[in-house]
């Protein structure tokens, strides 16, 4: 799979085992893979997100870390994935950095009339840090 405006090979590489694998136990009862997950650019794209799993039955929870904001979702074989948006480093304030003491519930529309649903996310491997000659 490939990402909208990637220009990589490939995002993402899903294989199928078959119809009687198990749901996955890594994690939590065995070694594995137990969780992965992906950074979007806007809260309007985490909104439409989380509008798109929970239609198809997989959103499982949706929280406010502070300076990150996370849906949870997991896959027809049990493995758990994150979509967050981080809070722009410009716009930490010391509200946000408070709230990374505890896990909140997720307010997607009080997050975007906060932080606006086109304002982009902070700066990650994606979107590496402009350099100033």
């Amino acid at each position: 799979m490939q990402a909208p405006g990637s220009d990589n090979d490939h995002d993402l590489g899903l294989f199928s085992i078959g119809d009687r694998a198990e749901a996955s136990q890594a994690g939590r009862r065995t070694v594995g893979l137990y969780h992965l997950a992906w950074e979007v650019e806007t809260l309007e794209d985490l909104e439409h997100i989380g509008d798109a799993l929970s239609g198809a039955g997989a959103l499982v929870g949706a929280s406010d870390h502070g300076t990150t904001k996370a849906l949870y979702g997991r896959d027809p074989d049990g493995i758990e994935f994150e979509v967050s948006w981080l809070v722009p480093a410009d716009l930490i304030d010391d509200a946000a950095v408070a709230a990374k003491e505890r896990i909140g519930r997720l307010d997607i529309a009080g997050e975007k009339a906060r932080y606006g649903a086109r304002t982009r996310g902070g700066v990650g491997v994606s979107s590496p840090t402009p350099t100033s000659a």
